[in-house]
């Protein structure tokens, strides 16, 4: 039997934003042992290199310096030694984000891939990790939540928690601090929220009774006879602060930020947009239990950590995942019916605004994740499309149409339960499927045997090609009229802006629209129209002074150069669907609640 994989961790200078890290290696490799911190996180597509926060590293053995050299920007190796090898190194944890590391004298996090390094060769050993209180009287109240498996600390307490290898040991953040917690079963299964931050008057109650229906409801969807969940207990982790938003999956736990706004206010009933937001993130997160945490592309099964690893079928993982999240919200019956056409026509509004839809597929935004959706630019919207957004839209466009040509006997429910059949359930298993995930060419196959219809077509138009998926052909079946509410545009610069100081900014600058065609650029900031200034929040004001067709005098700044633009004003491009369900015909309205309202 191999010997476990050693880690502590302690916040050692909340102030400075340090952690220390000790690793300890009782077999390490007799030729030299090498080591690698990550170079990404699963679930965020983006090279992120966190080795770069290590701010310094040394290596003994039996009280002995070991010699460490650096491979790499996120390798090093140790020298040979007889004996048990010991790391030590520390971590700047100042990523106020939901991927990397923070701490200071209000709470600590951290994700695995951003403090544990891994001991290559030895990844699949048990990994043990012995979480420390930092020091001072100020720490006494701060616990910990994570999802790890405990070896001998208590529930939501320091002491020693176990992975069985690496790839578990870095799929389970771990907040610490003296956060709120609350618990509720999911169809047997604890689950806990965690709030870290001030959050005055905070409903918890509601928020685990809503949470509860949203988790029931996915667990129903996934297993509707077994009502089994694919984890032992779950941990929701929420970071409330001023202004933010972000979430990451992880097999047993999710790892949010959320804007203090957004959670409930004991008193008040009404489900405000940003607690419905921030429950749809929470459903998001949830859905990535199965939805890429177990059912996996081949590309992930394993990941690999140092490079980027290529797939074009996120519109089928996080796509889809967009696609039930707000579904979910509907029903758990937390939203109603016009709350949720309403969501789905932003959504279709906001992708018909992009000229980058004509341009990329979300297979091909999938694949360039790594380069153009994660380092978007200020031409992102004429560029890219988002395999979030359209890859929601596919995922709708197929459940309608399979639900349509089959007479509502099939649906997009039944693939997703044949890919967590064949793919998910299993995973983190035992066996000939354990650890196997879908290829990029079984995809279509699985979708057409399980719906018995031929959907290459449709692959090929809307997934593979970059044709807009046809919603108002598709909700004629049920009993959803689509118009656009454009009866009288607005005159329009075809931008938008941003704020930089008490300047207004073209943060973009959508192709085709006037400001396009008169030739200003992302990034210009605006100062006048026709003599008059323009400030961050005065230019709807002043546009609506004018008609569409007005030719304006615009002048703005580039760099440091004014510059001066005839803009011939045009109607504002940007969509405006809506969605409105009809009663009648009383079998499209029927197909309409069987979608909306259960689990086919």
């Amino acid at each position: 039997m191999s010997h476990p994989i050693r880690y502590s961790i302690t916040a050692k200078d909340p102030a400075a934003h340090l952690f220390e890290v000790t690793l300890t290696v009782d077999t390490p490799d007799p030729a030299g042992q090498r080591f690698a911190l990550p170079a990404w996180i699963p679930g965020s597509y983006m090279i992120r290199e966190f080795a770069r926060n290590i701010v310094r590293i040394a290596a003994a053995s039996q009280g002995r310096k070991v010699a460490l050299k650096k491979l790499d920007k996120h390798s090093w190796q140790a020298a040979r030694c007889d004996g048990p090898l010991v790391l030590t190194y520390e971590v700047y944890a100042w990523d106020l984000s939901v991927r990397a590391a923070h701490l200071d004298a209000t709470h600590g996090f951290f994700n695995g891939t951003s403090v544990f390094l891994r001991v290559i060769g030895q990844e699949d050993a048990p990994h043990e990790v012995d979480i420390r209180r930092p020091d001072g009287e100020g720490y006494a109240a701060w616990r910990v939540a994570t999802a790890l498996p405990e070896l001998d600390a208590e529930r939501y307490g320091f002491g020693r928690y176990v992975a069985q290898d690496y790839d578990e040991l870095i799929d389970h953040p771990v907040e610490m601090g003296d956060f709120a917690l609350a618990s509720f079963k999911a169809h047997g299964v604890q689950h806990d929220v965690v709030i870290t931050g001030r959050v005055p008057n905070l409903d918890m109650a509601r928020l685990t009774a809503d949470l509860k229906r949203v988790c029931e409801a996915q667990i129903r969807l996934f297993e509707p006879k077994s009502r089994r969940a694919p984890m032992e207990r779950y941990v929701f982790m929420t970071l409330a602060i001023g202004d933010g938003y972000g979430g990451l999956e992880h097999r047993a736990s999710t790892a949010l930020i959320c804007s203090r706004a957004d959670l409930p206010v004991m008193g008040r009933k009404e489900m405000s947009e940003g607690y419905r937001t921030y429950l749809g993130l929470c459903s998001h997160e949830y859905f990535h239990s199965w939805n890429v945490k177990r059912i996996k592309p081949a590309a992930f099964a394993p990941y690999d950590l140092q490079n980027e690893g290529y797939t074009s079928l996120l519109w089928l993982f996080e796509g889809f995942t967009s696609y039930y999240d707000d579904l979910m919200l509907m029903r758990a019956g937390l939203i109603d019916e016009d709350d949720y056409l309403k969501m789905l026509a932003k959504t279709a509004s906001g992708v018909q605004r992009g000229a980058g839809r004509n341009k990329q597929s979300v297979a091909e935004s999938s694949f360039d994740a790594w380069i153009k959706y994660y380092r978007q630019d200020e031409n992102a919207p004429n560029a890219i499309v988002s395999y979030y957004q359209k890859g929601s839209l596919v995922a709708l466009g197929l459940d309608l149409t399979i639900r349509s040509e089959t007479r509502s006997k099939r649906s997009l429910d039944d693939v997703m339960r044949a890919l967590w059949q064949r793919y998910g359930s299993s995973f983190y298993g035992e066996g000939e499927d354990a650890g196997r995930g879908i290829g990029e060419d079984d995809v279509l196959a699985l979708f057409e045997e399980v719906s018995g219809l031929k959907l290459k077509r449709y692959f090929d138009r809307c997934i593979h090609g970059t044709e807009d998926v046809p919603l108002a052909k598709l909700f004629a079946a049920f009993g959803i009229d689509v118009d656009d509410k454009r009866d009288n545009p607005k005159p329009s610069l075809g931008v938008r802006t941003t704020k930089e100081g008490n300047d207004c900014k073209l943060a973009n600058v959508h192709e085709g629209g006037a400001a396009h065609r008169a030739g200003l650029s992302a990034l210009d900031l605006l100062v006048a129209i026709d003599g008059l200034r323009v400030t961050a929040s005065n230019l709807d004001t002043l546009l609506s002074r004018y008609r569409v067709n007005d030719v304006v005098r615009v002048h703005a700044f580039r760099r440091d150069e004014l510059m001066a633009f005839d803009v011939k004003l045009t109607a504002d491009g940007a969509p405006q669907l809506r969605f409105a369900a009809q009663d009648k015909p009383a079998s499209a309205a029927k197909m309409r609640r069987a979608w909306l309202t259960q689990a086919s």
